[in-house]
């Protein structure tokens, strides 16, 4: 890759700044969130971009919300109880309140779940909220969720920041942190009151509050070299070989384990790509390691479309290629293409959206390296654009392969789909677990879905963040950073 522009925009983005060390402890935590703005929006009606994403889990909670190790804690639920073999929830909420004082009630949380869950809602996680039958309020306190078929991954669904409560006019949550605007791309949050606390509480020290900016990953890298900022949250693979020409210290780039999806949907079945053994072949055309390793040294490629067994009857299914070497496996992909140009007269062209960024230039390099490898002729389009091929780069919300057999199905016929759909709907677990391996088989077989490794995200911490943990979420919440406020 060519080393100047990236230089240059993060020359230009130091402005001549520099510094070493770590800010005060006794100053705001100042929090750069990579794309978007920190400003409320309303995951029902559309999905949320990182800041956004932040900023509801900072001043919103649900009826449970994430700890720095991405585990489950309580939110506006102070307890909970499973009945009925998985198929109710038993919420007891705690005392908690808006902005303007007046008190979060059962009511307000089941209406928010209740939209959520909505047939033709735009949440993101309306598909997997599917099951849920009927949100009740038992009691002011007591509020039950009722599934159409057990799920002990509930929880953590319920705890991403796309469940948060909020109010849907005013757009505010009941916390663990307060907002106002601090200038057009940046929030200031400080800690809501604690009902749970009878003495007066004084106002929050300048080290309790945080000034949340969303901006690119070239100034906020820049801003945390000028010692500017305290963290940097939402890191990805497009923006990863910044990072590297930055000025941080090793111990401040922390890499996440994140479990997700990052390959390669087919989302057309025209031309080439009509038939299974032709996908295949642009499976077995990529170079992993070559591309993994071009980012980052140590980005382990995949091969199957689950990372482990997880909930699925079985182990990852893997890809009847899987064995042979990198050499071998080309030349069968070599005769493919071979086949269907004597047949078709011409080359077969594969339309690939990506993402924009330094690290999507180097994975565009790669692919298409490796597609011309074996005589197709690559074309890079924009990640709105018609396309052949469709990277995904998510992270799972929780750990069930039925998760990762949905979101892989993107352009997947009405047969694929029908199997997908059979473990969300299976009675019990142990048919919900045949269901996911059958899927899984099943669009492996198809070459529906072409992994390349598990998604890269990355974060810069300064050291008096020292309740920041690495966790498979890759989420981070604001109120878990520093070890005295846990």
């Amino acid at each position: 890759m060519n080393k100047i522009p990236v230089l240059l925009l993060l020359g230009l983005a130091l402005g001549g700044c520099g510094g070493k060390g770590q800010r005060k402890d006794d100053a705001p935590v100042v929090v750069s969130a990579i794309a978007g703005v920190p400003r409320p929006a309303d995951p029902s009606l559309k999905p949320l971009d990182t800041a956004a994403r932040i900023l509801m889990g900072a001043t919103a909670q649900g009826l449970v919300r994430f700890d720095a190790a991405g585990g489950v804690e309580p939110g506006l639920a102070e307890r909970w109880i499973v009945i009925d073999d998985g198929r109710s929830y038993i919420f007891r909420l705690r005392e908690a309140y808006w902005n303007d004082g007046s008190a979060v009630t059962a009511a307000q949380v089941v209406r928010v779940l209740r939209r959520a869950a909505a047939p033709g809602s735009d949440n993101v996680l309306a598909p997997f909220l599917s099951v849920i039958d009927e949100v009740v309020e038992m009691t002011p306190q007591v509020i039950e969720v009722r599934l159409k078929r057990p799920r002990p991954d509930l929880l953590k669904l319920f705890a991403q920041p796309e469940l948060a409560v909020f109010r849907t006019g005013a757009l505010d949550g009941s916390g663990p942190f307060r907002s106002a605007p601090a200038g057009r791309n940046a929030t200031l949050l400080s800690p809501a009151a604690d009902p749970s606390r009878i003495v007066d509480q004084a106002a929050p020290v300048p080290e309790e509050t945080a000034r949340l900016i969303g901006e690119r990953a070239a100034l906020a890298l820049a801003r945390f070299t000028a010692r500017e900022s305290d963290l940097i949250l939402g890191g990805r693979f497009t923006d990863w070989p910044i990072v590297a020409q930055a000025d941080i210290a090793p111990t401040n780039v922390r890499i996440d384990p994140a479990i997700g999806l990052f390959g390669l949907a087919v989302v057309n079945r025209l031309g080439f790509l009509a038939d299974a053994q032709n996908r295949a072949a642009i499976a077995m055309a990529i170079d992993r390691r070559a591309l993994t390793e071009a980012l980052m040294s140590d980005w382990r490629p995949i091969e199957t479309l689950l990372p482990a067994q997880l909930d699925s009857a079985a182990a990852p299914a893997r890809p009847g290629w899987e064995t042979l070497p990198l050499d071998a496996r080309r030349e069968v992909a070599r005769a493919r293409v071979a086949t269907w140009r004597r047949a078709e007269g011409e080359a077969p062209s594969i339309r690939i959206a990506l993402p924009y960024g330094p690290g999507a230039m180097l994975v565009w390099a790669h692919l298409a390296a490796s597609l011309r490898s074996v005589g197709i002729v690559p074309q890079r389009v924009g990640p709105d654009a018609s396309a052949d091929l469709r990277l995904i780069d998510e992270v799972a919300p929780y750990d069930s392969g039925r998760w990762f057999v949905q979101t892989a199905c993107l352009g997947c016929p009405k047969e694929l789909l029908d199997l997908v759909a059979a473990g969300r709907d299976a009675p019990d677990l142990a048919a919900r677990a045949l269901r996911i391996a059958e899927a899984d088989i099943a669009l492996t077989v198809d070459s529906a879905y072409i992994p390349i490794a598990q998604p890269l995200r990355w974060s810069v911490v300064a050291l008096r963040l020292g309740a920041w943990q690495r966790n498979t979420r890759a989420w981070h919440p604001l109120n878990h950073l520093r070890n005295e406020t846990e």
